[in-house]
């Protein structure tokens, strides 16, 4: 009995033993593996950090990463510029911690959120009508004091003329006649001449802002796409549209906005 015991004693002896060495070996193992991961991350560059950013920037869907400036230090990743989002600016940050050697982020980037570029030309468009509309109130008002003026003038001819042929002979009134019907050709002229005045009162300018708005408030024309051109009163096209339907509705607005006289068509379908 006490020889089989000795045996058990002498066994667990010699396995304790055992696993003490292989722990002792296992932990120095353990401790070597942690530094070379640590030397392996420091062994990362600085410029090789902000490469690795960049590219995950760009590559990414969600973040404007031409718009962010990245800066390392130390392994300390500094991330500056605009982002249009809070959204956007969380995921830069999140791509930049997660990225290999890198030990902390610092942001800097502020949120300016997008601005519609179809908005601003819209307000463009309603500021040019605006003074468009303002000239040819202008331009109305002078033809109509000249004319107002020029009706003065053969009041007072006819006037005169009545006087002399109700004190002069049958020569002073044909006289009178002639006086008369000379004020009423002036008056003509005259008023001929002040309407044309009204027609160059529309300027190149005011044509082109008429015909932009005239695309942009028809359902059926890509007003943006096309660009408009006024020269001496003739319009000319450029861009593109989807169909030669809206090529000619196109061109029929054109053609009847006031005081354009030709159209020139350059315009390219592009389904």
């Amino acid at each position: 009995m006490l020889k089989r015991m000795s045996v058990v004693f002498c066994g667990l002896a010699v396995v304790m033993l055992t696993a003490g060495a292989a722990s002792a070996q296992a932990q120095p193992a353990t401790e070597k593996t942690k530094a070379a991961a640590k030397d392996t991350g420091d062994n990362v560059t600085d410029a090789a950090i902000t490469s690795a950013v960049k590219s995950k920037f760009l590559g990414d869907t969600k973040v404007s990463g031409l718009n962010i400036d990245v800066d390392t230090s130390n392994h300390v990743v500094t991330l500056t510029g605009p982002v249009h989002s809070a959204a956007e600016k969380a995921e830069a940050i999140r791509l930049a911690k997660a990225t290999k050697g890198v030990h902390s982020v610092v942001s800097k980037l502020t949120v300016e959120p997008k601005k519609s570029s179809d908005n601003d030309t819209k307000t463009g468009v309603k500021d040019d009508v605006k003074a468009a509309g303002k000239k040819t109130e202008n331009g109305a008002k002078k033809a109509g004091n000249a004319t107002e003026d020029a009706a003065k003038k053969a009041g007072h001819a006819t006037e005169d003329g009545a006087k002399k042929a109700g004190h002069a002979t049958e020569d002073a009134a044909k006289k009178t006649g002639d006086a008369v019907e000379k004020g009423a050709r002036k008056t003509g002229a005259e008023s001929k001449k002040a309407g044309s005045k009204v027609g160059e009162e529309i300027t190149d300018d005011s044509i082109t802002t008429a015909v932009k708005t005239k695309f942009l408030a028809d359902s059926k024309v890509g007003g943006l796409k096309i660009n408009v051109d006024t020269d001496k009163h003739v319009v000319t096209l450029t861009g593109t549209v989807k169909s030669a339907a809206e090529k000619a509705e196109a061109i029929r607005l054109a053609q009847t906005t006031k005081g354009v006289d030709r159209v020139v068509d350059k315009l390219t379908i592009q389904p």
